[in-house]
């Protein structure tokens, strides 16, 4: 079986007494790139003055509101990024989704529910990154996990876990097209 960074969810909120956590799926690094991107732009335009005029030391204090407030625009999204995960445990998946500093989500998936597992690493710099999109098809629909950190490890690990506590060969691999 997988391991997985313990100090990460140990326990969970809804978490059954019977059920014991697998592995967890972390979105990459890079689902955050344009929060620095936006820290970066604000930081250089606010400090526009600061070049134009070096005599004027109150200049200083424009280009530090920019990366004030830039912090803070990259702190929200940083926040997004670092508690989002999908828990899977022995019985389901459960995707926690954070957005902002309030807006959370969660979605369970009974892992009996799961018909097809596949991923696609889409181009170059997702190869060199290694980051990828996991779809979990159901009978209701597609779950879309985009930008995963390293999805062939969590896609191999997802259908290992299915086959183990499930008991079936129901799973068809979305990339073999055989029966896993």
């Amino acid at each position: 079986m997988p391991s997985y960074n313990k100090s990460m969810a140990k326990d969970f909120d809804g978490q059954y007494e019977d059920e014991e956590v697998v592995f967890i799926i972390k979105n990459h690094i890079i689902k955050i790139r344009k929060a620095f991107y936006i820290l970066f732009i604000l930081f250089l335009i606010a400090s526009i003055p600061v070049l134009i005029w070096p005599d004027n030391i109150n200049n200083l204090w424009i280009a530090f509101a920019g990366l004030g407030f830039g912090l803070l625009i990259f702190f929200y999204h940083w926040l997004g990024w670092y508690f989002s995960m999908i828990i899977v445990t022995n019985q389901r998946m459960r995707q926690i989704t954070q957005k902002g500093f309030f807006n959370k989500s969660i979605i369970d998936l009974n892992l009996s529910k799961i018909q097809n597992i596949s991923y696609n690493v889409p181009g170059l710099s997702a190869s060199i990154f290694k980051y990828g999109t996991l779809v979990v098809q159901t009978y209701v629909g597609d779950l879309y996990i985009d930008k995963v950190s390293n999805p062939e490890r969590n896609y191999n690990d997802l259908c290992n876990t299915i086959k183990t506590y499930v008991g079936t060969n129901q799973i068809m691999s979305g990339n073999e097209n055989e029966i896993a």
